[in-house]
């Protein structure tokens, strides 16, 4: 899979021309939309981004082709896309993918150091994901998992990286739920107070028009890309994409996605008020998030991949249960396979394994509590049943 990545990206920049790959579209895809609204912004029309027409215009211009990536993010995220766009594309790109990647690598080390694990990490399929896509998904994984690792010992600034979460309100649902329920007033304080301080840096920057932008483009948004699947449903990870991808209307995805949401905080608050390992926690938060979120792409596996390496952590000192090693496994070629399973077969395999993964880490954080309770069991021997 390593190998299989190296070459693909390699092939992809020695056939690319400019800022097109082979196949005519802008390298990185995605990214094309994060580099031109901000551009976009560094010129003085930050609010215009929302603006799809202005917004394609951009690409167009700076591309040479018609394809169109919209820009939907917080205008937070667009003190980041100006911050990257300051490079010409290519290099922009590839900043951007290095730095995030290394991040979310330099995080993944505090869990599983040994150089096997870091090969089987940098292997893992959305890794191919996120890099053609040019997404979000490494940044996000390391500040998630980041201010999980750091709870313990550095409450706030755990706090300080769940806050920079704020350019992903769709993942930051369960981090006030679980925070509470651990009693982390500090984290609280900290994350409320990063979220302040970034709002404040845009208004600053570029004042409430570009706010009042966002909250426009909005329903154009939820309508063309989340709810008609204008991104395509066999990208999506969720259940509400599930019902669409099988024609349901559109209010029973959101029927079905609210019992979902609902089971995955009730589950995550559960374990983060009980006594169990911070690696458990952790797992449930991370495949929690993508779970209670309709608006969960491929891409987004990353944060998969890092709950994946919690549990083998977890596990490798309590040894594992029955099916988890063949699950992990199977979680771990997920990303490979979820997208054309949907399109093809119109399966939502992606969903069904994230379940089956969160279904193990409630068993596992079950396990781990009865261990506590009985009198006299060996620390950290949790049995097979």
């Amino acid at each position: 899979m390593l190998a299989g990545t190296v070459v693909a990206f390699a092939l992809l920049f020695a056939t690319s021309s400019g800022t097109l790959d082979a196949f005519n579209r802008p390298l990185g895809t995605d990214f094309s939309s994060f580099w031109t609204a901000g551009r976009m912004a560094l010129e003085g029309h930050a609010a215009a981004a929302y603006d799809w027409p202005a917004h394609h215009a951009v690409q167009q211009r700076a591309h040479g082709v018609d394809d169109y990536f919209p820009w939907s993010y917080p205008p937070v995220f667009l003190l980041v896309a100006a911050a990257v766009a300051v490079l010409p594309y290519v290099p922009a790109l590839l900043v951007w993918q290095g730095a995030s990647a290394l991040a979310a690598l330099t995080v993944f080390r505090q869990i599983l150091p040994s150089r096997r694990a870091l090969l089987v990490a940098a292997a893992f399929p959305a890794v191919l994901i996120c890099l053609g896509h040019g997404q979000t998904g490494f940044l996000t994984a390391a500040l998630m998992t980041g201010g999980i690792l750091l709870l313990p010992r550095h409450e706030i600034a755990a706090g300080v990286l769940f806050g920079l979460l704020a350019y992903k309100p769709q993942f930051g649902l369960l981090v006030p739920a679980v925070l509470l329920a651990g009693g982390y007033w500090r984290a609280i304080g900290a994350a409320s107070a990063t979220v302040v301080a970034t709002v404040a840096l845009t208004l600053a920057l570029w004042g409430w028009p570009v706010w009042q932008a966002f909250f426009d483009a909005l329903p154009l948004t939820r309508k063309i890309v989340f709810e008609a699947g204008n991104t395509g449903f066999e990208k999506f990870q969720s259940i509400f994409a599930w019902v669409r991808l099988w024609g349901g209307p559109i209010a029973l995805a959101y029927a079905a996605q609210a019992v979902v949401t609902v089971a995955s905080v009730a589950a995550c608050v559960w374990i983060w008020r009980s006594a169990v390992s911070l690696r458990i926690k952790g797992a449930a938060l991370l495949v929690g998030a993508m779970l209670s979120s309709p608006y969960v792409l491929d891409y987004d596996f990353i944060l998969l991949g890092m709950a994946l390496a919690l549990m083998v952590a977890h596990a490798l000192e309590h040894e594992f249960r029955p099916w988890e090693k063949s699950l992990i496994a199977l979680a771990w070629a997920t990303p490979l396979i979820a997208r054309s399973l949907a399109q093809m077969l119109l399966l939502p395999f992606g969903f069904l394994v994230l379940a089956a993964v969160f279904a193990m880490i409630v068993a596992r954080a079950h396990a781990e509590m009865r261990e506590r309770e009985t009198p006299g069991a060996a620390p950290g021997a949790v049995k097979p049943a």
